[in-house]
């Protein structure tokens, strides 16, 4: 499958969204489509796959799970990873776990956008200061709309672009030439690591007896119950929505 000029722009733009909360639109945005599973399926839409899209974002969201971003550093950027990976598996028509292993290697990639547009705004921030001590606020305003979104466009949705746009083919030639044993080593390495992302959510559960509890009871559900996950997620989100309002409520209580 080819990804055409107008597929590739849309895409770079779903990426430069996942990177930034561009002023004009809100946080909540840009946290909600960071996620592999969204934007994997709004990679689906834009390339007329929006099933595959979701079930091979689905499957890179596994390995990100347990990713944090803590002092403005990440260990891997899942906007990337679900973006470019979920474009070049559908475009080469890998498997979701040699997509997994595609993903995994651009969120790496990512960090160094991630790094480079932080010291970028380092600049900016300065401007900023600058206009504010003057009491400029058409300044503060261009600098915040204009300039900084500029300068996080062309480090981000270019890239994207130019590697979809030029580069499906050479992705489809180079997994082409993978085929066979290389093949089956990446399948199994896409494999393992979203065990590796669920192992890293049931660590940080395992402070929480009550949380693991629940979470190994829909695992229990789920394997020998047969019963469906979309049903499992909603009693879960049941079960959830009463608990917070049962603890606030007997926090407010006791102030």
């Amino acid at each position: 499958m080819e990804i055409n000029f107008l597929q590739a722009a849309l895409i770079g733009i779903l990426y430069y969204m996942t990177l930034c909360s561009p002023p004009w639109l809100t946080g909540i945005v840009h946290v909600s489509i960071r996620q592999p599973l969204v934007s994997g399926t709004i990679v689906g839409l834009i390339l007329g796959d929006p099933q595959n899209g979701l079930i091979i974002g689905a499957t890179i969201n596994t390995v990100v799970l347990g990713f944090l971003n803590v002092g403005g550093a990440i260990p891997s950027d899942p906007g990337i990873a679900g973006v470019v990976g979920t474009s070049l598996a559908i475009a080469t028509g890998a498997t979701p776990e040699v997509a997994v292993t595609i993903a995994v290697s651009f969120g790496l990639v990512g960090t160094i956008v991630w790094n480079l547009r932080s010291t970028i705004n380092s600049v900016f921030v300065h401007m900023v200061d600058s206009a504010a001590a003057q009491g400029d606020m058409k300044k503060i305003y261009f600098v915040q709309f204009v300039l900084a979104q500029i300068a996080t466009f062309c480090i981000s949705a270019v890239p994207v672009f130019g590697i979809l746009y030029f580069g499906t083919d050479v992705a489809t030639q180079v997994l082409d030439a993978l085929k066979g044993t290389p093949m089956q080593i990446l399948t199994v390495i896409g494999q393992i690591l979203p065990a590796m992302g669920i192992a890293i959510i049931l660590r940080l559960l395992s402070n929480r007896p009550n949380i693991i509890q629940l979470f190994m009871l829909g695992f229990v559900l789920s394997i020998y119950g047969n019963v469906p996950m979309i049903v499992i997620a909603v009693v879960a989100f049941i079960i959830a929505s009463l608990y917070a309002d049962l603890k606030f409520n007997r926090a407010k209580e006791e102030v």
